[in-house]
């Protein structure tokens, strides 16, 4: 659960949530819940929220003042909803100039409230429960978008199944955000069009062509043109 948790918190605050491919939707086991949220919330406090050319922060501002209040609008959303705030929901105190919003997270979200199905862009983490491993596969596809995602497991050949059942375009094992230039990058559904980074990206920029040879010149040998010539 160690590296759950902080890979957790990575997959959805790591440049305050404005990355294409953040993880903002956590699923976690009934079995978990308690202990899971627990650790979120008290690692989370752990985060300096501060200037992004000060070595000592964790988190910078978001990218401009309609940004930030974008987050705010999603978090009043999400109360408005029946979420529970667990922890942030605010601007970063003592921090007047720049758009600093604190790390959030929602417990007891449901997969068909708007936190969950519409892009924050912002530091916000939904938690959502699950029964068992189907469950949170169709949780998981239950969105319109489906650029990345990941799973966290000891189990690696159960979670290579769970990965593989995933619609996205990226699934992370016991990591996130880290991408190589020899992998495809690229979306399922509204999550992007064509791929980007190693052969499948260098492909976007060609054209196929499919050229076809009879490889035998006897007419005798295209029999099914005598559907229309016999």
């Amino acid at each position: 659960l160690d590296l759950a948790i902080d890979g957790s918190l990575i997959a959805t605050f790591w440049h305050q949530g404005q990355i294409c491919e953040s993880g903002t939707r956590l699923l976690v086991p009934e079995s978990l819940h308690d202990e899971i949220v627990e650790r979120l919330v008290a690692r989370t406090r752990e985060i300096v929220v501060g200037d992004a050319l000060d070595m000592d922060s964790g988190m910078g501002p978001l990218v401009s003042e309609a940004q930030r209040a974008t987050v705010e609008k999603y978090v009043e959303i999400g109360k408005a909803d029946g979420a529970k705030l667990v922890t942030g929901g605010r601007r970063a105190a003592g921090l007047d100039r720049g758009y600093y919003f604190e790390p959030t997270i929602f417990d007891g979200v449901r997969n068909d409230m708007r936190i969950a199905q519409e892009e924050i862009f912002g530091p916000v983490l939904s938690v959502i429960t699950y029964k068992d491993v189907p469950e949170a596969i169709r949780i998981a596809n239950d969105s319109i978008y489906g650029l990345a995602g990941g799973v966290w497991s000891r189990d690696i050949p159960e979670a290579i199944n769970v990965a593989k059942a995933i619609r996205t375009g990226t699934v992370w094992i016991n990591d996130y955000h880290l991408l190589n230039d020899k992998s495809p990058f690229g979306g399922y559904k509204q999550s992007g069009v064509g791929r980007e980074l190693g052969k499948t990206g260098l492909l976007e920029y060609s054209t196929t062509k499919h050229i076809h040879v009879a490889m035998d010149n006897r007419r005798e040998s295209h029999f099914v043109w005598d559907t229309l010539l016999p």
